[in-house]
Formats: C-alpha cells, sequence, structure tokens
C-alpha cells in the first residue's frame, strides 16, 4: 500500500492526461501490490474530476472527456478487477436503478457512478441514455430498488429530473425510493426543485450518500 500511495499522484496526472497506457500499467501494476479495487477507482476519480474541470475550462473538450471515460472502463475492465467484483456480486447489499434522463445522451458519468457503486457491491440496473419518466418508474416498480440515479451533463435535463420525481409521486413510489441525481450543474438549490433526496456533482459523493442511506436502512430494521 506505502507503494501505492507514493505512486498516487503519477496516477491520477496519467488519468488527467490521457495516458491510457501508463493508466494501466499503474493500475495492474496497483492490483498486483494488493490495492483494494475502490481505492485504485478513488485515484482514476481524481484524474477524471481534473479531465472535468479542464473541461469546463475549455482547455480539452467533448473528445477528451469520451478519452477519459474509455480510460475508466479499462480499467474496470482489468482481469484482476472483474474477477475480484465477480466474488463481491455474491453479497449485493443494495439495488439500484440507474440512467440519464430525458434529452442527454451522456453517458460518462453515469458509467463512472455505475463502476464504483458496483465495486462497494450494488447491483446496478442501468437503463441507458435518454430515458423517458416512464421507463424510469416502470423500471423502479420492476426492480423495487432502494435507490434511483438520475444523471444529466446539460443544465435543461434539471426539469427532466423534476418530472421523473413527479412521475414516481404519481405512481406511488416515491415514497419507497431515495431519489440522488447527479452532474456537475447541480446545486442543492436545483437538488430541492427536482425533489430529489441529495445531489452529487462528484460520483464518490454519491456512492458515500448510497451508502450512508442502506446504514441508515439497515439501522433502522434492527
Amino acid at each position: 500500500m506505502a507503494d501505492f500511495l507514493q505512486r498516487k499522484q503519477e496516477l491520477v496526472n496519467a488519468v488527467r492526461e490521457l495516458d491510457d497506457g501508463k493508466v494501466l500499467q499503474l493500475a495492474e501494476e496497483a492490483l498486483r501490490l494488493g490495492v483494494e479495487p475502490l481505492v485504485l477507482l478513488e485515484a482514476v476519480n481524481e484524474g477524471m474530476l481534473a479531465v472535468g474541470q479542464l473541461y469546463e475550462d475549455k482547455t480539452y473538450f467533448i473528445a477528451d472527456l469520451i478519452m477519459a471515460g474509455l480510460i475508466f472502463k479499462e480499467v474496470l475492465g482489468l482481469e484482476e478487477m472483474t474477477k475480484l467484483f465477480q466474488t463481491q456480486r455474491l453479497k449485493r447489499i443494495g439495488k439500484l436503478v440507474l440512467g440519464t434522463v430525458h434529452g442527454d445522451l451522456h453517458d460518462i458519468g453515469k458509467d463512472i457512478f455505475r463502476g464504483l457503486m458496483e465495486a462497494n457491491n450494488f447491483e446496478v440496473i442501468d437503463v441507458g441514455v435518454d430515458v423517458p419518466k416512464e421507463t424510469f418508474v416502470k423500471k423502479v416498480a420492476e426492480h423495487r430498488p432502494e435507490i434511483l440515479g438520475l444523471s444529466g451533463v446539460l443544465t435543461y435535463t434539471v426539469e427532466a429530473m423534476k418530472e421523473v420525481v413527479e412521475a414516481l409521486a404519481e405512481a406511488g413510489l416515491r415514497e419507497q425510493v431515495k431519489v440522488i441525481v447527479g452532474g456537475g450543474h447541480l446545486t442543492a438549490a436545483s437538488c430541492d426543485y427536482i425533489g430529489a433526496d441529495a445531489f452529487a456533482n462528484d460520483a464518490l459523493v454519491g456512492v458515500k450518500h448510497c451508502l450512508r442511506w442502506l446504514e441508515k436502512s439497515v439501522q433502522g430494521e434492527k
């Protein structure tokens, strides 16, 4: 672990610089050192946040964001990583329905959140991108998840997110599921407007919200 801590910044920098070969090399070395998958993904996510900031600063472009998302998926696809995740799937702690709302085709943030949630032993039902409110309602009714995750990169997706929450209420499902919304443009005010239980501009923050909800739910059952 000490060796990884010394090289963590090197990994973060490699992600920020979109050096996929270096990222995979460092990730494989970390796994061989016995670094936990979630610890590794946290380092990769730190680099992803740096890429996002460069995009906001107009230093990077959409193609760079896509490249960063592909690098993240490559890390998730490493043999050592998939073996560990397959073992963890035997002890799922909760269920999440996840999708990008209607009007938005972006899936990078959604996919990062999905990877981190699966690393934390959640079963994730990913319904894709540009998802209408009716589909979210249908999937919540079908799978009965503890959590519904709504992703949206574009600012106007706030309205689509609000419509999903309202549709859940109309179907009598709102009180049965926690709703978390994700996107760099979201604020506490927009979260309140949407009617969600929490928002996250960072995938790791979103994961922490979800773990806290599950922990409270378990404590409430005792």
